[in-house]
């Protein structure tokens, strides 16, 4: 066999469906986990600085704001351990195991394992769903909070008018409604829109808004990718063809 059609042997057992997946939910949680940890920091630091005096109206907030910045470290180990063994599986149920071991044969174990990560990925994705929705929470305060700023600097000319627009963070449940001064108005919430630290902040969670998508669009793939291997493998693997998805 020659160099060409060795070539051509390996790169047809390639899963490129799983392949590119795999690259979307690397990139996708990345995006989501280091953009949405950065964040959460430089809101604290936002709601500290503009919209509260004092440490007890926003202790409640900071450890919540902790609390998920642990668990984006789990996602992010658990979702990279994921994308490997659902690449492997792909790997696995291609020709490719077929041209290295022999004769491709299905099993009853490697039926049931394939069903289970089609289970798995199925119920992932609709978990993921919810945090996609919820990753849009944030993106929507902040577009609400900078359309405010810009109707005020509409208004510079009517001191009076631009008292009345403000953005009250405990209307969102930052803080609870005893606290001071939770809200900012007029100027002051101008202000606020034209420092780093806000900018830097929206802009994070709307990468963090698109890796959270991409990530479902990963997953997505991989429903499509395991629910065809699965079919090779159950309908096919007797005549020795295997899937290349």
């Amino acid at each position: 066999m020659g160099c060409y059609d060795c070539c051509m042997r390996c790169l047809g057992g390639v899963p490129y469906c799983s392949l590119i997946a795999t690259l979307l939910c690397f990139s996708g949680i990345a995006l989501f986990c280091g953009c949405g940890h950065q964040a959460l920091t430089e809101t604290e630091r936002l709601i500290e600085t503009y919209f509260a005096r004092n440490l007890q109206d926003y202790i409640t907030l900071a450890y919540i704001i902790q609390y998920f910045q642990y668990v984006i470290y789990g996602l992010a180990s658990f979702f990279f351990l994921y994308c490997i063994v659902l690449l492997a599986e792909g790997f696995y149920t291609t020709s490719a195991a077929k041209q290295t071991f022999g004769e491709f044969r299905s099993t009853m174990c490697g039926r049931c394992l394939s069903s289970s990560f089609i289970v798995m990925t199925y119920l992932l994705a609709v978990l993921w769903l919810l945090v996609f929705a919820f990753s849009a929470l944030p993106v929507y305060f902040f577009y609400n909070m900078d359309a405010t700023c810009h109707t005020i600097d509409v208004l510079t000319e009517t001191p009076a008018s631009i008292n009345q627009l403000c953005v009250d963070a405990r209307q969102y449940g930052l803080l609870p409604w005893n606290a001071v001064p939770g809200k900012a108005c007029g100027m002051t919430l101008s202000n606020v829109c034209k420092t780093r630290e806000y900018q830097i902040t929206y802009d994070l969670y709307i990468a963090a808004f698109a890796g959270a998508g991409i990530t479902l669009l990963a997953l997505l793939t991989y429903t499509v990718s395991t629910t065809y291997n699965f079919a090779v493998l159950r309908y096919l693997g007797r005549k020795g063809i295997g899937a290349r998805c």
